[in-house]
């Protein structure tokens, strides 16, 4: 008997398909993460993949910069220089959630889908939502660190244990709702505006400190 050929998507169906699952954007930071421990982070990835990897990997800078920032052993020398990778890494991260927002964006445009004018907006942009996964990513595989210390007390594993088990069900849940917002976005029935957050304080001609320090003493 012949293989029955598997039903086609309807055009309309696929046509307003997300262009990726949740889910699937959740395992590739899950397993970025770990490579990333081993390894100097970097991605081969492109498209919307691309996008979120690039945002994945400033969150992972940014995340130990702040571990090292919190350090008491480190120098006032060391700490200057690890709030200047901070911020540094924190715009670039901004920048990365908009990227993506962008990639989205331009996507719906290609498709033709558009919202209504009167369609309500999310108060949270799909960017937003995925650097909200991204971090949480990176937090469970540093509680997975505090269940399997060899040096810690069982009470501390269980504790982390505990949390693990939050943070899982907030995985989930967070999944589900992106998942749910973009079918939204992409039905036409939400739309999707770009969050712009015009961070100021790394940009000299914004930041008071840094164009009053370039204008010199008044009278010079």
């Amino acid at each position: 008997m012949p293989a029955t050929a598997s039903p086609r998507k309807p055009a309309s169906a696929a046509l307003h398909a997300p262009p990726a699952s949740a889910g699937d954007l959740d395992r590739l930071l899950e397993s970025l993460v770990a490579r990333w421990h081993e390894v100097e982070p970097s991605h081969g990835e492109s498209g919307l993949r691309g996008r979120v990897c690039d945002l994945h990997r400033f969150n992972f800078l940014l995340w130990h910069e702040e571990d090292i920032a919190r350090s008491p052993s480190v120098t006032d020398a060391e700490i200057a220089a690890v709030k200047r990778a901070i911020d540094r890494y924190n715009q670039a991260r901004n920048d990365a959630i908009e990227l993506v927002d962008d990639f989205l964006v331009a996507e719906l445009a290609g498709r033709g889908i558009e919202a209504a004018a009167d369609a309500p907006a999310a108060t949270e942009t799909p960017g937003a939502a995925i650097d909200r996964l991204s971090i949480l990513e990176l937090r469970r595989y540093h509680m997975r660190e505090q269940i399997d210390r060899a040096d810690a007390t069982p009470e501390h594993r269980q504790k982390a244990a505990s949390r693990l088990e939050v943070l899982d069900r907030q995985r989930a849940n967070l999944v589900a709702a992106i998942d749910h917002l973009l079918g939204e976005i992409f039905s036409g029935r939400r739309p999707l505006r770009v969050f712009r957050q015009m961070k100021m304080y790394n940009d000299p001609t914004m930041n008071p400190y840094l164009y009053k320090q370039q204008a010199g003493p008044q009278g010079s």
